[in-house]
């Protein structure tokens, strides 16, 4: 598990091996959700990016409850 230091001005930096497997790019946007004690990163992502991720997906996916806030 990876540590971040948060500096003076509020900002952290993503170490390398999380940007790249998360495949994200300088300028990209992320949205900032609050859960429990943590923060998460959520990548945003374009339609084009988009498109064809669910290619193969199993049609008797039974979805995770969602999380409360």
């Amino acid at each position: 598990m990876q540590q971040v230091k948060v500096s003076p001005k509020f900002q952290v930096v993503i170490p390398k091996p999380v940007r790249e497997s998360m495949g994200i790019r300088p300028g990209q946007r992320l949205q900032v959700v609050p859960y429990g004690d943590r923060i998460e990163l959520v990548p945003m992502r374009t339609i084009g990016e988009m498109r064809g991720f669910l290619a193969g997906m199993d049609p008797r996916f039974e979805r995770e409850p969602d999380r409360e806030l």
